[in-house]
């Protein structure tokens, strides 16, 4: 916050009031050791026109790169309308709904963001959102064990696609309700599952895919789904929601469609943001909703028959029975879901698929110049969406450093996750032709040097 407006005073009287002679006894509970002396770094009380230049100078040391990191955040335009309206008093400020009466305006907004997200994914209930997409998929593994309840394994199979901190996070938050997740064989070639070493008697619980995959690829998600089904499983699907204005919802994968749909809500109108907040979205099947964790809001009559609109399926801890809770999800990202659902109504179906098809035209043309460079080419045959993975002659780092130097960010090192020296790059709407030849450029000459 920009101002604190605490006086001595109003601390020595708050000390009083709760019988502490200091702030220091107040913190007394922190053991020694890991209490810091100094603020390494930050220098001594400057005057709030001293320590606005200062942030300002060191806000300006980041510049102003070109971006064409990807891996699960995107650099989308955000008309200036969604954060003007975002940003009000009567959005900003607005709290978790609890009384129906007196928030039916932010109920109203969640019910058209869950509408909207409906008809993105294809599936029948929307929740009004979770953390982020990576805990999405944790509370959509944690779903399928409730609700698909003929499987008791608890085993969780994932598409080589999962984008690898999604896994790291689902397990984090589910290993201790005995949750595993194992890898499904890769296709060396295409980098999607391979079929032909599917494993048999798993009795898995749930079975993952995301499409686009992580490093770009398009999955076989028909394919898959059936799969998932005919083992018994849930299928889950992960999508980038801007994808879906062009490629096939998540419920018309396969015969039956997924199960369960979740993701990152970033790429609807949120900015990068260094990390966040975002959000994740989750849909799923009608005949699950009683198992969807989070809020939903569902719209009614009053005894009048005017319209209306309350929180419904309230299955969280504080409501019922805590061993009977679904949820502990305490006040979502409303904002986040705010901005989404101003940025869904701007664009339209149309805007959102042009917004689509600029982004995949632009990484087709940054694609098809990079690879003209010696030591450069696709790691994956296949189609993709906006982004893709390139496989090097050469360690990346280097590569990258050097093109940052001419103020380009230029993707995300899969070298980690790929097993060979690889990037995933990544172009959206935002990316002008000069812009891309300007990012061609720059890995010309880093590959020359």
């Amino acid at each position: 916050m920009p101002f604190i407006p605490h006086t001595e005073k109003d601390t020595r009287e708050m000390l009083e009031a709760i019988g502490a002679d200091s702030i220091e006894e107040l913190f007394d509970e922190i053991p020694k050791e890991l209490r810091i002396e100094h603020l390494y770094g930050v220098p001594e009380a400057l005057s709030e026109m001293q320590i606005t230049r200062l942030m300002r100078e060191r806000a300006h040391q980041d510049g102003s790169p070109q971006c064409y990191i990807g891996a699960g955040a995107y650099e989308h335009h955000i008309p200036a309308a969604v954060w003007d309206i975002a940003t009000r008093g009567e959005f900003y400020s607005a709290y978790t709904p609890y009384q129906a009466e007196a928030s039916q305006g932010t109920l109203q907004t969640i019910y058209e963001y869950q509408t909207m997200i409906t008809a993105l994914t294809g599936l029948d209930v929307s929740n009004a959102s979770l953390y982020d997409g990576a805990s999405g998929l944790a509370e959509a593994a944690l779903m399928a064990v409730r609700a698909n309840r003929r499987v008791k394994t608890g085993l969780v199979l994932l598409a080589p696609g999962v984008n690898p901190v999604y896994e790291k996070v689902a397990h984090a938050i589910t290993g201790g309700q005995g949750l595993t997740f194992e890898w499904l064989p890769q296709d060396a070639t295409t980098g999607n599952v391979a079929f032909d070493q599917l494993p048999e008697g798993k009795n898995p619980v749930a079975v993952v895919m995301q499409q686009p995959s992580f490093p770009g690829t398009l999955e076989d998600v028909d394919r898959l789904t059936d799969w998932a089904h005919a083992e018994g499983a849930f299928a889950i699907g992960i999508a980038n929601p801007v994808s879906l204005a062009l490629m096939k919802a998540p419920g018309q994968w396969g015969e039956q469609g997924a199960d369960i749909a979740c993701g990152e809500g970033q790429p609807l109108g949120v900015p990068l943001s260094s990390g966040g907040p975002y959000y994740g979205y989750m849909t799923c099947k009608q005949k699950h909703v009683r198992q969807m964790p989070g809020r939903i809001v569902g719209r009614t009559t009053d005894l009048d028959g005017n319209p209306g609109f309350a929180l419904t399926l309230q299955a969280r801890e504080q409501h019922i029975r805590r061993t009977k809770a679904t949820s502990n999800i305490c006040t979502n990202q409303g904002l986040m879901v705010t901005a989404s659902t101003i940025y869904m109504s701007l664009l339209g179906v149309d805007g959102i698929a042009h917004v689509a098809r600029r982004s995949h035209a632009n990484t087709a043309r940054l694609v098809d110049g990079l690879c003209e460079i010696d030591g450069i080419e696709r790691l994956y045959d296949g189609p993709y969406f906006h982004e893709v993975a390139l496989k090097f002659d050469r360690p990346v780092a280097p590569v990258l450093d050097a093109v940052a130097d001419r103020n380009i960010i230029g993707g995300y090192d899969l070298t980690d996750h790929a097993g060979t020296d690889a990037l995933l790059i990544c172009a959206t709407e935002t990316k002008t032709e000069a812009d891309i030849d300007a990012c061609i450029g720059a890995f010309k000459g880093a590959m020359g040097k």
